[in-house]
């Protein structure tokens, strides 16, 4: 960008009172910025890292910078790009090693290393964008290679085969599975970065690494510290090099179907969500600079690892896992047989229980998409034997997706039990759904519940902190309305003043 503006100096009719940045299809006024232009000294390896928020991403690479710049002649830099969603959001560190001086105070898009460490993210994002030909891409995922035909968009195996990548896959959600750290992958992670980018021996980066996880995990036990140890001890046995089919070249990419929504979310919000808020014109914002309400509906991004099943015969209906979900992913469903016509074969229902119940058939619909994977409803259930086990996600998507769909078009009994009442609360629709909280947020609950107490009349001022993250970022935004077209009036003054603004 800042090439172009002297380019612009040096042309023959220089553009005056220009912008540079973004692409002004209104006024005319920004300056066209090339791409290509790598200004980078000769020998910097540059790596890009797509992590999810809260798998420890972020904490790994920064050790990486620690334990190169500390142990080589080269010169170490780190940038990392968060999404405000924080645990579950979308995270991009940009690492650079050189043997002079780095300087680069912007992101990398000519990388000899991307690790994409959620495999979803191949088909949201464009993770190969800028790597170098004859780069190395490594991929989290438990994919066979049949497999990668399937969940790999055609674009990218097309890309890995034109640009003559070095392709690797480890199932690094597995290998922290069995060694007790959950979706902690970043030690798995760390460990094949040092194995594949040849900054220093791998066995003397395993070793460091192995030295900075007793400082950093050493304060919470042996038995953490000894965990992250045995994750990387079984890393490298674990990564495999994939002989790509020679039929990948010819890969067509099938962009997967979108159902159509607004325009605001068709040409703003989804671009903005796959990182392509960058390229948008300014003629696709309105001039008032307004961002539609209640569409965090449309992002569905399938982080969670698991999910819950419900298992219907052990359900005692209590509506609590309803009442502790965090975003709103799990309902109560109460339906006449009427409502019911249609509904897909694994709709399953079971008769009410309780007063004025008989009349109706009940299910709780998990939405698997928009769920986080926090485990509150299955903690929560007090029944007997319980009624929510977690499953993984991939067990889950193909039916729930379709029967969640189905869900909504059954209405809301709200005049069937007391508002004021655990189980009767969760008859009215949440007002807060599917937020950029983190998984098993202990804020949002209240809200979702106040929301469904007295939504339709609630006016909320907002204080700028976690609340106004989750509440009102850019580009999507959980408050909603109800059939009537009723929700909660919401505002965050930036001055820290929540109470006179509230009064005012």
């Amino acid at each position: 960008m800042i090439k172009a503006v002297y380019d612009n100096m040096k042309s023959f009719q220089p553009k005056n009172h220009f912008t540079v940045g973004i692409i002004d299809d209104v006024t005319h006024t920004s300056l066209e910025v090339k791409t290509g232009f790598h200004p980078a000294p000769a020998g910097t390896i540059a790596a890009k890292f797509w992590g999810l928020g809260a798998d420890g991403t972020v904490g790994a690479n920064q050790s990486a910078i620690a334990i190169i710049g500390d142990n080589t002649d080269k010169y170490a830099q780190g940038y990392f790009a968060y999404d405000s969603k924080k645990s579950g959001g979308l995270t991009v560190s940009h690492l650079r090693f050189g043997d002079v001086p780095i300087k680069s105070t912007y992101q990398i898009d000519n990388s000899d290393f991307v690790a994409c460490h959620k495999s979803n993210y191949v088909e949201i994002y464009d993770v190969l964008k800028g790597i170098k030909e004859g780069g190395t891409f490594l991929l989290n995922s438990p994919w066979s290679v049949k497999e990668m035909e399937k969940f790999i968009p055609g674009r990218v195996r097309k890309t890995i085969v034109d640009k003559k990548l070095k392709f690797y896959n480890i199932d690094a959600v597995k290998i922290a599975t069995q060694a007790g750290l959950g979706g902690r992958i970043n030690m798995i992670m760390q460990t094949c970065f040092f194995k594949l980018a040849n900054v220093l021996p791998v066995d003397k980066a395993i070793g460091l690494l192995k030295d900075d996880i007793k400082v950093m995990f050493g304060k919470k036990g042996e038995k953490v510290v000894s965990m992250n140890i045995e994750a990387v001890d079984k890393t490298l046995n674990n990564l495999i090099e994939i002989k790509v089919p020679k039929s990948w070249k010819d890969a067509v990419s099938t962009e997967k179907t979108v159902e159509k929504a607004t325009p605001f979310v068709d040409q703003v919000m989804r671009k903005i969500n796959t990182q392509g808020g960058d390229d948008l014109p300014v003629s696709v914002f309105t001039p008032d600079g307004v961002f539609e309400q209640g569409t965090a509906q449309y992002e569905k991004r399938g982080v969670a690892i698991d999910v819950p099943e419900w298992i219907p015969e052990n359900c005692i209906q209590c509506n609590q896992c309803a009442f502790v979900c965090p975003h709103a992913a799990i309902i109560p469903i109460v339906a006449t047989a009427k409502e019911l016509k249609g509904a897909p074969k694994t709709f399953v229902t079971v008769d009410g229980k309780g007063k004025d119940m008989e009349a109706y058939k009940f299910r709780i619909q998990v939405n698997p998409l928009d769920c986080q994977g926090c485990g509150n409803c299955a903690d929560i259930c007090p029944a007997k034997v319980p009624a929510l086990v977690m499953k993984s996600l991939a067990s889950q998507v193909e039916g729930q997706v379709e029967n969640h769909k189905f869900s909504k078009t059954i209405p809301f009994k709200t005049d069937i039990m007391k508002r004021d009442t655990v189980k009767g609360s969760q008859m009215f629709q949440p007002l807060l759904e599917f937020s950029g909280a983190c998984a098993g947020c202990g804020e949002t609950p209240y809200v979702k519940l106040l929301t469904q107490l007295f939504g339709e009349r609630m006016t909320i001022a907002n204080a700028t902190g976690c609340s106004s993250i989750w509440g009102g970022s850019a580009p999507a935004t959980p408050y909603c309305t109800n059939a009537d077209g009723d929700g909660p009036a919401w505002a965050s003054s930036l001055f820290e003043d929540a109470a006179e603004f509230a009064t005012a």
